[in-house]
């Protein structure tokens, strides 16, 4: 088989993801390590069309002299008696800001997997090895750095005094604003007089209606006219005097 990936990581990064055994076992899609194993050992279902086989086995990764990697595998059917066997070459190439991998080799296998079409088995490899090297690209990602000890914020003192809530003001009444105005209203006045100054405002209290009765009248009235007859009086007997 003959495969080509373009991975958007550089060679450099990309070779130290593969002399990592964990970061190559992190790149296989659905591997289950085993506990306990080394890694690259463990549980792989491989989706063939419409079935799924599983498999148990590892895969090693080495290096050669010419900078290319090879990349052997070996399982067996977790279910079954059938076998599979990688032995596959990757090797690097600059391409722009990335990488390019071909991977070139053989694979074997019986039991179930020899039962399914070609075809199947074919797309099947090729979508695994292309996947498994973007899981390469992203294990080949440099890890984030720490935040440095100056540009972390420092809480404050458990110890330090907490800020005084601020006082909420809540709107006064209509009729507590009315007489504070009017209080700030009367200047020059005593705090007595202010304090008992009658509610100015439709607060003021309305005085009762005056009522003028005939009594009241003829209590005006009797007095002019006893000095009218008074001054009758006078007058006549003046006149008689003169006669």
């Amino acid at each position: 088989m003959e495969h080509q990936v373009y991975v958007p990581a550089p060679a450099s990064r990309l070779r130290e993801a593969l002399a990592d055994p964990a970061r190559v076992a992190r790149a296989v899609p659905g591997l289950q390590q085993d506990a306990g194993a080394d890694p690259g050992t463990g549980r792989l279902k491989v989706r063939i069309g419409s079935h799924s086989i599983t498999y148990r086995g590892s895969l090693r990764v080495s290096a050669h002299d010419d900078g290319s990697y090879a990349v052997d595998g070996d399982a067996t059917e977790a279910r079954g008696t059938g076998t599979v066997k990688l032995a596959l070459t990757f090797r690097l190439a600059e391409t722009g800001e990335g990488c390019t991998v071909t991977v070139t080799g053989t694979a074997s296998a019986d039991g179930r997997v020899a039962e399914l079409p070609p075809e199947a088995v074919q797309a099947a490899a090729t979508r695994l090895l292309g996947r498994f090297a973007e899981g390469l690209g992203e294990a080949a990602a440099p890890a984030p750095e720490p935040p440095s000890v100056f540009e972390t914020e420092v809480p404050p003192p458990s110890l330090a005094p907490e800020p005084e809530p601020e006082p909420v003001v809540e709107p006064l009444p209509e009729i507590f604003a009315e007489a504070a105005h009017a209080r700030r209203t009367m200047i020059g006045r005593s705090a007595e007089e202010v304090d008992h100054a009658p509610p100015r405002g439709r607060y003021a209290p309305v005085p009762a209606p005056q009522t003028v009765t005939g009594a009241s009248a003829l209590r005006w009235a009797a007095p002019a006219a006893a000095l009218a007859l008074a001054s009758a009086i006078v007058v006549t007997r003046a006149l008689r005097r003169r006669r």
